[in-house]
């Protein structure tokens, strides 16, 4: 693929940009009664607002025709199609098959994949109906009352998030717990108000190699043996969720107790799988399905929708406007909803996994800016943390405001409180946009009591600038269904941002590196090797590890 600074609608881009990077969000709305209608799209129950962007029709033209420059329908076909679009691991990227409901083949390799699709989405139901339902037993034959969920990563920011997010649906007694930690405050948390007689341990790993998810599932292991005493209790409490089913039967879990993944499914894109097992114990396996089908939903409109009209690639197109000519190196996801408060950790390790790459699939060093990093915080709390530095920071910082017109919450006065929540949200919107001038400030300050020369003296400190562009994306409630719907369209708009960069957004190479050198120290903090060949840092930490570490043990 051409270079991407070498692209001619790139360098027009840039004079663009050049042109109209002083542009005022509130003018474009005074010169064009109808830009919210041209620059919002609605979607079944989904309504995204970019009209509050620093883009005119040009720059969104502009913008489209690099989409296009880029081969973007092409990629999207791939994308569907199961071509090995992961480059340098050779695989095929098929997490929309996992959502797919049509019985239309999709081939890997030559084999149609939808079958073992099918027969997987069959044992998610059988196993969470048969939890549901009070079936499964534990050892000493007590009715299974919990699960706990052992994985990190995709394995564990999924299933968290989405079990979260759709708690208004819960209908079942059975109680979720996470393990993701290393760090054993997490294990003992987890477990603190768990009966063993009455758990069921879920190990979420695509590989079964992941050390903190085997090292906590080892351990629970031996907290089980030890209070069972029979390597038989193994199978009534524990299952796997793995692309190496070989390695789970080593660990003792039975064969009938595993479910499965594959490797053409990345750990963060693996929620659509059997990774959203305690989903379906949660709210159902025929509300997991809805989560399924909004996420199909949002493919089917990715798949077959004109690109000027398409919600992901609008989005991913914004997004590269702010990230490569704005030099804004952040993005904020701010949901205006408590329960979708893990939204912005969940998509930190999608966006940020898929796209942190600084080699272009070219096999060149890239010289222009990537991946954004992703944070965020539910509102209101937000505006009482961050968004000081939004309204009046130095820092371009674009961002997506995420709310829900109606509650699903049931007890008094929650109309009250969601309206004002609803408010929020909208005033902040219109705060980004209009802020506040100094004519306006003045007059206020003075109306309050303020001398003239103490308001001249504030005007400064209280103006608010504006113009700090947003996407307002908006559902007509949280459920299964839109939940699957929001998830997907961030999915593409990464993928699309990608595509367009020219990196592969599926593989993770960047983690490795970490869990080899960790394997090669602990012999360093054990004592059991001298660390004279390791850098001064590294040898002086480990000194004060060491020091610290076995001078409290002496003084236990």
């Amino acid at each position: 693929m051409e270079k991407l600074t070498e692209n001619s609608v790139w360098q027009e881009l840039t004079a663009h940009y050049q042109k109209t990077k002083k542009l005022e969000i509130k003018e474009l709305f005074e010169n064009d009664s109808q830009r919210f209608n041209k620059f919002s799209i609605q979607h079944e129950n989904l309504l995204v607002d970019f009209s509050k962007n620093r883009a005119n029709e040009q720059t969104i033209a502009l913008l489209l025709e690099l989409a296009k420059s880029r081969n973007v329908h092409k990629a999207i076909n791939d994308l569907f199609l199961g071509e090995k679009i992961n480059l340098t691991e050779k695989r095929s990227v098929l997490h929309t098959a996992l959502r797919n409901f049509s019985h239309e083949p999709i081939s890997v390799n030559g084999k149609d994949v939808m079958p073992e699709v099918f027969k997987e989405r069959e044992q998610v139901r059988r196993l969470s109906e048969k939890i549901r339902n009070q079936q499964w037993k534990g050892f000493t034959g007590k009715t299974i009352n919990c699960l706990v969920n052992i994985g990190i990563g995709g394995s564990y920011l999924g299933p968290r998030m989405v079990t979260e997010a759709l708690k208004d649906y819960e209908n079942t007694t059975i109680q979720i717990e996470f393990i993701a930690n290393i760090d054993g405050a997490d294990l003992r948390q987890a477990l603190k108000n768990t009966d063993p007689e009455t758990t069921l341990f879920i190990v979420s790993s695509k590989s079964f190699n992941t050390p903190e998810t085997l090292i906590n599932a080892s351990i629970i292991r031996n907290l089980l043996m030890t209070r069972f005493q029979d390597e038989k209790a193994i199978a009534s409490h524990f299952i796997a969720i793995t692309a190496n089913p070989e390695k789970a039967m080593e660990f003792g879990i039975p064969y009938q107790n595993i479910l499965k993944l594959w490797d053409w499914v990345g750990g963060r894109f693996s929620i659509w799988s059997s990774m959203g097992f305690v989903l379906a114990v949660q709210i159902g396996y025929a509300r997991f399905e809805e989560f399924l089908e909004g996420a199909n939903d949002m493919d089917e409109h990715f798949r077959n929708t004109p690109l000027n009209k398409n919600i992901p690639v609008i989005l991913a197109l914004l997004g590269i406007w702010y990230n490569n000519f704005f030099n804004a190196q952040t993005y904020a996801l701010l949901p205006y909803s408590q329960h979708l408060r893990l939204l912005p950790a969940y998509f930190q390790q999608v966006d940020m996994e898929s796209n942190g790459k600084s080699v272009s699939k070219s096999n060149e060093i890239i010289d222009y800016s990537t991946g954004p990093v992703i944070w965020g915080q539910q509102g209101t709390n937000g505006q009482h943390a961050f968004f000081q530095h939004l309204h009046q920071g130095t820092k371009m910082i674009p961002f997506d405001l995420i709310g829900f017109v109606n509650s699903m919450e049931e007890y008094e006065h929650h109309d009250e409180q969601h309206e004002f929540l609803f408010a929020n949200l909208l005033a902040q919107s219109k705060a980004f946009v209009e802020g506040k001038n100094s004519t306006q400030l003045l007059d206020e300050l003075l109306s309050k009591g303020f001398s003239t020369e103490e308001a001249k003296g504030l005007l400064l400190h209280k103006s608010l600038q504006g113009n700090h562009p947003h996407n307002v994306i908006l559902f007509d409630q949280l459920n299964p269904r839109n939940l699957g719907m929001v998830m997907a369209m961030y999915e593409h708009k990464i993928f699309i941002q990608g595509i367009i960069w020219d990196i592969n957004s599926f593989d993770q190479f960047g983690v490795e590196l970490g869990k080899e050198l960790a394997d090669d120290l602990m012999p360093y903090l054990k004592n059991e090797r001298e660390n004279d060949n390791l850098d001064n840092s590294t040898k002086g930490l480990i000194n004060f590890y060491r020091n610290q570490r076995f001078s409290i043990k002496a003084n236990l």
